[in-house]
């Protein structure tokens, strides 16, 4: 990983040797898990008679659009980069407003003394393997996974800023420095909902739960992507 992005010697002039090894740069490559997705569930049934009614609607229309988007963006993660590059930088953008809208909506049901919860049976599927199903009782666990996710969405944005493009001046495709500067805040944001997952959200969750949650959400795999966006970021 290391700090910084590495660029390409030049041969200190223009011409044909400069263009030659600029068009031989290989990709960057940001390693990113499987993505988790959240799976739908009745928010209304679980928080009747427990929570306003608009606040019940607000909440489920915003975990739905999260739900929804979730989906497709695995969809498409799964697919050839460059075949879907173009559209996944917005598609991620998107996806990543849905969480920040949900999330500080979401933390309603924790705040201190509520009765909320515990109230939720929330569920989140990996999307490489549907069969890897995670489901808890605790609205704790749900700001794990939705900090989780945003972080993840960001490492994507990343790997799609880093895809070498065609700027039709002669030159082959390249990553521009425009690009490469933008990768850094991409990568610093990761790692801040990392760090706010570790510090803020795992402590909340007991230990007995804890040992329950999906790999993916284990500290020490939580940690080593912090690290990974912090370094790449730096």
């Amino acid at each position: 990983m290391g700090c910084g992005l590495s660029t390409p010697d030049n041969d200190g002039g223009g011409g044909e040797g400069a263009r030659r090894k600029q068009g031989s740069v290989g990709d960057v490559v940001v390693f990113v898990p499987g993505l988790r997705a959240p799976m739908g569930v009745d928010l209304s049934q679980a928080l009747a008679g427990r929570l306003d009614k608009s606040a019940v609607e607000r909440l489920s229309a915003l975990r739905a659009r999260v739900v929804d988007m979730a989906m497709q963006e695995s969809a498409v993660a799964l697919k050839p980069r460059r075949k879907t590059a173009a559209r996944h930088g917005s598609s991620t953008a998107n996806l990543l407003q849905a969480l920040e809208d949900y999330l500080p909506v979401l933390l309603g049901l924790v705040k201190e003394g509520s009765e909320l919860r515990h109230s939720v049976q929330f569920v989140w599927t990996n999307q490489e393997d549907k069969a890897e199903e995670t489901a808890m009782a605790d609205a704790w666990y749900e700001v794990l996974s939705v900090l989780h996710l945003m972080a993840m969405v960001c490492l994507l944005q990343a790997n799609s800023l880093l895809l070498p493009r065609a700027y039709g001046d002669g030159y082959g495709p390249r990553v521009s420095e425009e690009s490469r500067r933008a990768t850094v805040d991409v990568f610093l944001k990761a790692s801040g909902y990392l760090d706010c997952a570790i510090r803020q959200v795992l402590p909340q969750i007991p230990s007995e739960l804890r040992r329950q949650l999906p790999v993916d959400l284990a500290e020490g795999n939580l940690k080593a992507l912090s690290m990974q966006a912090l370094g790449q970021g730096c």
